[in-house]
Order: C-alpha cells, then structure tokens, then sequence
C-alpha cells in the first residue's frame, strides 16, 4: 500500500512566487531518503494565513488520508508565524515530546533555536509535523524524530510506514 504524505509549505513569499521553496523540497528529499515503503507527497505551499493553514492541514487529513503531514515554515515568533496555532486548531492530540526534542537537537546548532515553536499532534489517522523553515534544520529534525513517526501511526490506525535503518543518524546504535 502507498502511504501519502502531505507536505506543507507556509510562505508569505513563497506562496507569491518572490522566493523560491526550499522547505517542501528538502522535506521531500529528507523523506525519500528515510522511507523505505511506498508513499506519494501530497504538496502545498500557503501564504502564512492561519485559516488557509488550518483548512490545508484538515483536507490533507481528511479528505486525502495522509497518514503523516509535514509542514515547514510559519514555528518563529513573528507576527506572521501561524503554524503552530493552525496546528493546535485542527488537532484532537497534542504531541509536546515532537517539539521539544526537535529544539533540543537544534540548540546543539544554533542559539535561537529556543525561539522556535515546531510541534506535533494528531488528527484522525494522521500525524502533523511542523517543522523549521531551513533545509539544513528540516533534515536535522526529521533525523531526531522519525524514530517515533511510523509507531505513532501505527497507534493511531494509519498504514505501516518501513525505514531505511541506516538513513538516520537516530536510528544507528549510539544515536545522533
């Protein structure tokens, strides 16, 4: 069976065409070297609007089953960074180890990492990620959480995701 996967790109910029996408793409290439089973990106990119954001995140879920959805951009403390709150909105559980692991390996990296708001929780069959907006900080936080992804869903009724034992750092003995 082909899991999808939605893969969410919040961008005032982006979404106008003034910048190109870096987040999704780096989320899609993080993926396809982590998943060993078959699965399909479902894509969006979103201006930072909360209710765009929580309305890509319910149809994503709901009507496209996507058993996990992965978002990048919108965690910071500017006025505009809403994913996080269209997160909370749409989630009937929230997940806080998600978040503070994610920070935790980021602050080995970068100081302002603690102002970052990335979070996870779960709608129906569907696990949500938000993660940060830099390639570099996206591939860094998927290593560190993917462990849990394919259990969680799993627990939650979604289709079995495998993978590559030897894609991520955390998954090899001794951890990151």
């Amino acid at each position: 069976m082909t899991a999808s996967i939605g893969i969410v790109t919040v961008s005032d910029r982006a979404s106008r065409g003034e910048y190109e996408d870096k987040g999704g793409p780096a989320i899609e290439a993080a993926l396809a070297r982590i998943l060993a089973s078959p699965w399909r990106p479902i894509r969006r990119l979103i201006p930072d609007e909360q209710p765009l954001v929580e309305a890509a995140l319910r149809e994503l879920a709901d009507a496209e089953a996507c058993a996990l959805i992965v978002t990048t951009g919108g965690t910071g403390p500017a006025p505009r960074d809403v994913t996080p709150e269209a997160t909370e909105a749409v989630c009937e559980r929230i997940l806080p180890g998600f978040g503070e692991l994610m920070r935790a390996v980021s602050l080995r990296a970068v100081p302002t990492a603690i102002l970052s708001r990335q979070m996870a929780g779960t709608r129906g069959r569907s696990l949500i990620v938000n993660l940060p907006g830099k390639p570099s900080a996206i591939d860094e936080c998927l290593d560190a959480v993917f462990p849990a992804v394919p259990y969680c869903i799993d627990l939650i009724g979604g289709p079995r995701l495998e993978t590559d034992p030897k894609a991520c750092r955390a998954f090899r003995p001794g951890g990151g």
